[in-house]
């Protein structure tokens, strides 16, 4: 029989959520200030890529707050008593752009969760699949992947990062400053306390400084991928170092092959810290 902390979670396959929120253009104003941009999509223009994660994320009360600053678990999440979590990677269809101004409904699914051993312990992932539509067209698809995973034990050695590959043939540098992961993480009702109590990061999260959002990685690397021409159709993408504040990194992609283009975050030593391919339509 599993012990606490090593049940499967199967029953929460299939449990369903609903939420209805219009995508106001105040958040949008403000993302767009944060990212330093001259000009903000306004009421009517499409919501660029990545930027729907400002949105369904209510505020609850602060007595609903879990120590990590996460909302507590065991509502629409299963009730995982692994301690760490985070946000490992997704997958995302873009069949039209949302629009700003108008309301959105979002269905979201628990699809699948599975349980893993390694040598960093015990592991769970959780795969929630969302729907958001606008006046009954299904506009974007998104697979989510949640992860959970043991307390690192104390002195444990940190996983050597994969280097980024070298072929890179558009770059642009990134350097994450306090403001911007305090902006981000207020925008999207991120409560997740590596993100800006650093005392939190380094003597509870074992990290060497506040991390940086996978999302908002995830977000500047679809706008990078989009600056270089083409709408974006699909997108995938996976963490696999942390990034950290004021250490800049650079957004990278590869030359095209099979209609796919490569992106990767390459880190301030070299190291590979999210891999992603993007899929680009041509300006209509």
């Amino acid at each position: 029989m599993p012990s606490e902390g090593t049940n499967d979670h199967s029953d929460a396959i299939g449990r369903q959520e609903r939420q209805s929120e219009t995508i106001a253009p105040g958040p949008v104003t403000a993302l767009a200030a944060t990212f330093d941009m001259t000009d903000a999509p306004q009421a009517g223009d499409p919501l660029p890529p990545g930027w729907h994660w400002l949105y369904f994320n209510p505020f609850v009360k602060r007595s609903e707050v879990a120590h990590d600053g996460h909302l507590k678990r065991g509502d629409f999440m299963p009730d995982i008593s692994l301690p760490r979590r985070m946000w490992a990677g997704g997958r995302l269809t873009y069949h039209k752009y949302l629009t700003v101004g108008e309301e959105t409904v979002k269905d979201s699914e628990i699809t699948n969760v599975v349980t893993k051993s390694g040598r960093a312990g015990q592991l769970v992932f959780v795969t929630i699949r969302h729907l958001l539509s606008q006046n009954g067209t299904l506009c974007v698809e998104e697979e989510q992947d949640i992860v959970y995973r043991e307390a690192p034990a104390p002195g444990s050695a940190t996983p050597t990062p994969a280097l980024a590959p070298d072929t890179a043939t558009q770059a642009e540098v990134v350097t994450p400053d306090p403001v911007l992961l305090f902006r981000y993480s207020a925008l999207t009702s991120n409560g997740h306390r590596i993100h800006y109590d650093r005392a939190y990061a380094q003597n509870e999260e074992g990290y060497r400084d506040l991390i940086v959002h996978g999302p908002l990685t995830a977000t500047l690397l679809q706008g990078f991928a989009t600056r270089n021409g083409g709408h974006l159709s699909r997108f995938e993408f996976r963490g696999t170092a942390p990034l950290f504040v004021d250490r800049a990194f650079t957004l990278e992609s590869g030359p095209e092959a099979d209609g796919s283009l490569p992106l990767w975050v390459k880190g301030p030593e070299g190291e590979l810290a999210m891999q992603a391919n993007a899929v680009l339509e041509a300006r209509s």
